[in-house]
């Protein structure tokens, strides 16, 4: 059984995919087997995966019809053996001791996640936590975001988890039920991996906030309503901070919105705004709230 298992979803990356293999292939530490999912491909994307797979025997391709994210990486999560997961996007490459890194990072503090830093998301810096200080991190989307490369995770805590395969947005619904789970999490920001932003990623909108679409809008919120319960539930001592970031992403929503005119919003507009009025004192009197968060509330969220 390799320590490590590495999973990568590939569709129609052709010009891209084989920089992200070759960033896996020539890591440091070498036990470690690869799963390639390609996602129904209608360009080079797979073939170019299976003459990885036949150069290196520890690259295994799997095909499959068009699905969602989800979906694929499920089927990933079910080919595992290794010890531990840790993912890599198509478009995306990793720094030869990715691997490795994250690896001695979890042994060495006893860790059951761990979490390097990115190209765009680099500090020199150490914590240890336990899952309620993570997931406070993890909402701040200062050190590290909701993506799941940079982690990496026991393979034990997945078993009763899976990718949503109803939603676009994977990896927002299962994350921080992940992030609850381990007895610590440890990371280290030096930068490890690289984000290649580009107008094909699936989450492109976060970069370009023209490209939001009233669906996008809609399951985030939905997301995160269930995110605030959960969590909520499970760590009532920190249920004022997880109810903070709920309303702190309505109201980058709403200057959002109204900056760039995205009148297909309108309808979600009007439920933010209604709900950010309903708790206005408690999230800006929480403690936490931003003084532009504050001008933006005071801005767009009137009582009439």
């Amino acid at each position: 059984m390799p320590a490590i298992s590495v999973i990568m979803l590939t569709y129609n990356r052709e010009n891209l995919v084989g920089r992200a293999i070759e960033s896996i292939l020539c890591q440091t530490f070498r036990d470690f087997e690869f799963i390639l999912v390609d996602n129904g491909s209608i360009d080079d994307s797979g073939v170019i995966c299976d003459s990885y797979a036949e150069k290196d025997k520890r690259v295994r391709v799997i095909h499959r019809k068009r699905g969602n994210i989800g979906s694929g990486r499920n089927i990933g999560l079910d080919a595992t053996k290794g010890k531990y997961i840790a993912f890599i996007d198509d478009d995306d490459y990793a720094e030869p001791d990715f691997l490795e890194f994250l690896y001695n990072l979890v042994s060495e503090n006893d860790a059951d996640v761990s979490i390097c830093g990115a190209a765009d998301k680099a500090f020199n810096e150490k914590l240890v936590m336990t899952p309620e200080e993570a997931l406070i991190e993890l909402m701040w989307r200062k050190r590290y975001n909701m993506a799941f490369p940079t982690k990496m995770f026991k393979r034990i805590l997945v078993e009763d988890l899976r990718f949503s395969e109803g939603d676009k947005y994977d990896d927002i619904a299962l994350m921080y039920k992940l992030l609850a789970k381990p007895k610590r999490v440890a990371y280290h920001g030096l930068p490890k991996y690289t984000f290649y932003r580009h107008p094909g990623n699936n989450s492109a909108w976060t970069t370009n906030h023209t490209l939001l679409t009233r669906e996008t809008l809609d399951e985030y919120l939905r997301t995160y309503r269930e995110r605030t319960e959960w969590l909520s539930e499970l760590f009532p001592n920190s249920a004022a901070v997880f109810r903070y970031f709920e309303w702190s992403f309505m109201i980058s929503m709403i200057e959002k919105i109204n900056r760039y005119k995205l009148s297909e919003c309108d309808e979600l507009l009007d439920t933010m705004k209604a709900e950010l009025k309903a708790h206005r004192d408690e999230f800006l009197n929480s403690g936490y709230a931003q003084q532009f968060e504050k001008e933006w509330t005071e801005q767009y969220i009137k009582f009439t």
